[in-house]
């Protein structure tokens, strides 16, 4: 029995930087993803391995489990089927193991998602062999959630066929888990996700586990259902940012300008608040559809305009924004600013023609353009009882 999961990235629709001071923020999950496969020996062999392919990048890492089983011998006591943090000590350990591997320069940042994966790895299924293939539609570092959908879809092919949850392995297509399974997951991939970030908001994870929108202020999160479909067009300016120094350069102004940064942030959680409301009130015809549209764009611009108050903007965002206001079409940065992705709401009337018309215009700039439908499915499996070759070429 082989399994697969596909877990969705996710965007912020608004509130970036003003939640770190107190504001509403909406995030909401994205129709892209990453994908994972696992599969265990069908039979006794040689093959001792415990593998890793990350298809898009054509790398290949893989540990004798034996290998792994002696380098985390002292850790047994603390490694554990139920959600538990990596000490310090055993991902030094993990660590090790990590540079075994010959690492591409230009890809080393992969490290810290392979230490991840060995520790969900080993505290979910053991020390057995297994192959596990990753692919994914979501730019890496760009602010849409990756490394949160990679250990969402990790842990969600390994709890499928681990003993910790019931799930139905008959079942043709694409299903959810249960709640109390999602909330387990949930909790596994935020421990990856610390591993790899440090001190993640668990956001990220909430999002690409339970899809649809939420919610989120001073730590407290809320589902939200989108009541209309949204489709967005993420352009990926593909410039690098610091979100650590983006963060601490509003901070350094809000203690500079203290009453004027609390009044956008104040503006901001408005924002969130009438966005939300917006996105779950009913509609019940095309022009209700088309109000609540013009009232979500109105609102998108405003949060830019805040956010490039607050000096997280950049040249390359500015470039997009021109260029969908050619079109009337309203844009927002999306995260941390200082490059990485720009949304735009693309209205249901819109006409195709337009929208390859800003897609070729932005394409032209050297950014990358991607078309996502906003608000969907979180986290999801499917079971097939292909052979290793089979699923690894469908992939």
């Amino acid at each position: 029995m082989e399994v697969k999961a596909r877990a969705p990235g996710k965007i912020i629709l608004s509130g970036e930087h003003a939640v770190v001071h107190g504001s509403t923020a909406v995030a909401a999950s994205i129709s892209l993803y990453t994908s994972v496969s696992l599969a265990f020996p069908s039979h006794s062999g040689n093959d001792d391995t415990l593998k890793i392919q990350l298809k898009d990048m054509s790398l290949e890492f893989s540990w004798p489990v034996g290998r792994i089983k002696e380098a985390l011998a002292e850790f047994s006591n603390v490694i554990s089927s139920s959600p538990t943090s990596c000490p310090a000590a055993c991902l030094k350990s993990i660590g090790a193991l990590v540079e075994e591997q010959n690492i591409p320069e230009a890809k080393f940042g992969l490290a810290s998602g392979l230490s991840a994966f060995l520790w969900l790895y080993s505290c979910i299924q053991g020390f057995k062999p297994a192959t596990v293939v990753v692919t994914s539609e979501l730019p890496i570092g760009s602010g849409l959630g990756s490394s949160a959908a990679f250990c969402v879809a990790v842990s969600a092919a390994l709890l499928a066929l681990s003993n910790s949850v019931s799930v139905d392995m008959a079942h043709q297509g694409w299903s959810s888990f249960g709640e109390k399974e999602l909330d387990l997951l949930n909790r596994w991939a935020f421990e990856g996700e610390k591993i790899i970030h440090g001190k993640p908001s668990g956001i990220d994870n909430a999002v690409s586990t339970y899809g649809n929108m939420i919610k989120f202020k001073s730590g407290s999160l809320s589902l939200i259902k989108p009541s209309l479909p949204l489709e967005m067009l993420i352009t990926n300016t593909k410039e690098g940012r610091n979100t650590k120094a983006l963060v601490a350069g509003v901070s350094e102004r809000t203690i500079r300008h203290h009453d004027a940064l609390n009044f956008m942030f104040n503006a901001v959680d408005f924002i969130s608040k009438e966005l939300s409301a917006i996105i779950e009130s009913p509609v019940s015809d095309e022009v209700s559809i088309s109000e609540k549209e013009d009232c979500m764009a109105e609102l998108m611009e405003m949060n830019q305009g805040l956010l490039q108050s607050m000096g997280v903007s950049h040249a390359s965002i500015e470039t997009v924004l021109r260029t969908t206001l050619k079109y009337k079409l309203a844009s927002k940065l999306t995260g941390a600013g200082g490059g990485g992705c720009v949304l735009t709401l693309l209205p249901s009337l819109l006409s195709g023609t337009i929208v390859d018309m800003v897609i070729a215009e932005l394409e032209s700039c050297g950014f990358q353009c991607l078309i996502a439908e906003i608000g969907g499915r979180g986290v999801e499996i499917c079971f097939d009882e292909f052979s290793s070759t089979d699923m690894n070429q469908n992939l």
